[in-house]
């Protein structure tokens, strides 16, 4: 087993210092003009501990993943070697490019819309037909007076730093995050107690106040990276896009920062179209906008992107899901809150386990946590390099209750792709108290029930000749009061006749007295109850996934000569953006025309494919198809039968021409595996396939 990074930076500490020892006693004894042999063994006994103290380094990169010794490829090397292939195949490209490009804006090029087509595809098969969830399609723009309701408006924002000379704006966060980064992976002389240090940082970054962020980037030193000027303190800026509708300008709006909001505002006639039944979810994909502060790290962190996002709807009081029992033995990576405080590491925790002990909130969480983790490992994320997150306290909104992000390591570190959130019954609250609309749900009653109910009434010409104008504030924070509240000041009333009451709409205390309110219980009989439901919602930044699935795919592997390194990305045939490709072996008019039919019968079974009929080796058309990750190659080497090769495996068997797309449509469905078609068909082999 690998020794552990905190026991290697002690190791080399050790080794440092021992070092500096030997050099400090090779010098005595030069300048006391000892022998000479004593002299020798003491610059051997310092070359040996250089080397050993080298090995350590190397040792201490792998296990921060940097450094291309003894095989480690850097994080950068590696990404730099996927963008580069996936740019020069046309995935994704800056926008705008001959203009030189915005930053934060890409383009998605053939491949690439056919991978993004393909994860947005399966997700709908996942979820939205798995589920039976409602979806909808919503406008882009959003009036203001929505986004001011949902708290965007006010509260949309990121912590901003400037250059205090050049005005160059950064992320503060971001600086934080990428000097802890930094120090980790390349200072290797750090102590193991400032290492642990500055993984708390990094653990605890979403948690820091503008004050505290502020303090570590001063206590840290860190400056402008372009100019290396001092920083101002850092300040909140709101990421929406303004805009007006219409030509007069007098209706503010803004480009939807999410999708969620189009299916809050809609929830009455969802809930009617549903016949007015829960729980029931809807869904929708669609673009948001984000005027991201520093946009950077490629399709990560864009101003436009897609987003997939689901609100379930569920009765408050019952949490509880029918089919949580078939997620509720999955086992994966999670990394709770007190984990996260106490500095330790993510860890396999059974889903069951985690919604048994209160670790996640409820069932219905739970159970998007578990049907998450299955969507993104059948789309080919690393199950060992994905884990769920609990939210820290600061990152929660009050309203929330319970938050979990899917993150997905790569080369950048740990990146959030997917929220899962309990987010209560703010939204439709919210919703509801701005329009007017009520945004409620109701369970009948299957017999009439006597309910004890709390009745508040402001008397309100008393308290308009009290407060005059602010009467209207006072009436509807006295009749916002819960039951304890309102049950405390009639006690107070009935004893003191008079109680200082907080009004929040003003800020201030208001003497309430006891001709102002009448505070009373009641017994009424209900033939329904109605509630203001919650609200679960898994949100998916489809660009992120991608991203991420993009690096978990890409591998190089040597040439059959060796000579050269060949990218392949090993994405499962359900997100291959080609599923088969149809070579014949030479330029052949009678395999030209096997190719023909081959291809007309997998355009039959709905199966994307390309014929290259070039004259190039077929070793190196294997090559292109690899580095767009098709997954199988149909090779026509006669008129009767045809070779099929597996892409990572790179193995062949012969199928009839006649059965050569059934068996293809066959594996890119899942009806069956590679291993299943290799255990039936005859093998193939051939020594210049690969060539």
């Amino acid at each position: 087993m690998a020794a552990s990074e905190e026991s290697l930076r002690k190791a080399l500490a050790e080794k440092l210092s021992a070092v500096e020892a030997h050099g400090n006693t090779v010098r005595a004894l030069k300048a006391a003009k000892a022998s000479k042999p004593e002299i020798d063994a003491a610059i051997e006994a310092l070359n040996n501990l250089k080397l050993e103290k080298s090995s350590i380094e190397k040792q201490l990169q792998a296990a921060v993943g940097v450094g291309d010794g003894d095989g480690v490829l850097s994080r950068e090397t590696f990404r730099q070697a996927a963008v580069n292939t996936l740019e020069r195949r046309l995935f994704y490209i800056p926008s705008f490019k001959i203009y030189r490009g915005v930053a934060g804006l890409y383009d998605y090029g053939p491949p690439g819309c056919a991978v993004k087509s393909n994860v947005l595809a399966f997700w709908r098969q996942h979820f939205v037909l798995e589920e039976n969830m409602l979806e909808v399609d919503c406008p882009c723009v959003t009036p203001e007076v929505v986004l001011k309701a949902s708290g965007h408006v006010e509260k949309f924002t990121d912590l901003m730093v400037k250059d205090e000379k050049t005005g160059t704006c950064y992320r503060a966060d971001h600086l934080l995050k990428d000097f802890c980064n930094e120090k980790l992976q390349k200072d290797l002389t750090i102590s193991a107690e400032k290492a642990a240090e500055l993984k708390h940082v990094l653990a605890t970054l979403d948690d820091l106040s503008p004050e505290a962020l502020g303090s570590k980037i001063k206590e840290y030193g860190i400056t402008a990276p372009d100019t290396k000027n001092p920083l101002s303190d850092p300040y909140p800026f709101n990421l929406m896009f303004q805009t007006s509708i219409g030509p007069s300008g007098l209706s503010p709006g803004y480009m939807r920062p999410e999708t969620a909001q189009g299916i809050f505002v809609n929830f009455k006639d969802l809930y009617y179209y549903n016949g007015n039944k829960l729980p029931f979810a809807a869904a929708q994909i669609g673009q948001a906008f984000r005027n991201e502060i520093s946009p950077r790290q490629g399709l990560l962190r864009v101003r436009e992107f897609t987003l997939a996002e689901i609100e379930h709807f569920v009765d408050p009081e019952d949490k509880s899901h029918p089919k949580y029992s078939e997620v509720a033995d999955l086992e994966f990576l999670m990394f709770p809150r007190d984990e996260q405080m106490s500095g330790q590491s993510a860890k396999k925790i059974c889903l069951g386990d985690a919604v048994s002990k209160g670790i996640v909130n409820n069932e219905t969480l739970g159970y998007f946590i578990g049907r998450v983790f299955l969507f993104l490992t059948r789309l080919g994320i690393d199950k060992d390099r994905l884990r769920f997150r609990q939210h820290l306290a600061n990152e929660m909104a009050h309203y929330a209750a319970d938050c979990w992000d899917a993150e997905i390591e790569g080369s950048y570190g740990w990146i959030e792709c997917v929220g899962i959130a309990d987010r209560s019954a703010y939204d439709l609250c919210a919703h509801s108290e701005k329009s007017g609309v009520p945004l409620v749900a109701a369970e009948k009653f299957s017999e009439p029930r006597e309910v004890e109910k709390l009745v508040i009434a402001p008397v309100k010409k008393e308290l308009g000749l009290a407060f005059k104008g602010n009467q209207k504030n006072v009436v509807e924070a006295l009749e916002a009061m819960d039951e304890k509240e309102a049950l405390e000041m009639k006690a107070s009333l009935e004893s003191k006749g008079e109680v200082e009451f907080y009004v929040c709409t003003l800020g201030e205390n208001v003497p309430i007295k006891k001709n102002m309110v009448s505070i009373s219980k009641e017994k009424k009989k209900e033939h329904q109850r109605v509630f203001t439901p919650s609200v679960i919602e898994p949100s998916f930044g489809i660009g992120r996934i991608i991203y991420c699935l993009f690096e978990h795919s890409f591998y190089t592997r040597p040439s059959k000569a060796g000579d050269e390194q060949l990218n392949v990305f090993r994405f499962p045939p359900l997100v291959a953006p080609i599923k088969c490709t149809v070579f014949p072996l030479v330029q052949n008019q009678q395999y030209e025309d096997v190719a023909k039919v081959i291809s007309k019968s997998l355009t039959a079974a709905g199966i994307s494919h390309k014929i290259d009929i070039t004259g190039t080796s077929i070793g190196k058309r294997y090559a292109r198809t690899d580095e767009l990750g098709v997954p199988f190659a149909v090779t026509v080497d006669s008129t009767e039968d045809v070779t099929i090769r597996e892409r990572d495996s790179k193995l062949q068997v012969r199928v009839s021409v006649e059965e050569a797309a059934a068996v293809v449509k066959s594996v890119t469905d899942g009806q069956r595996t590679w291993e299943d078609v290799w255990e039936k068909f005859p093998h193939h082999s051939s020594g210049s396939a690969d060539d």
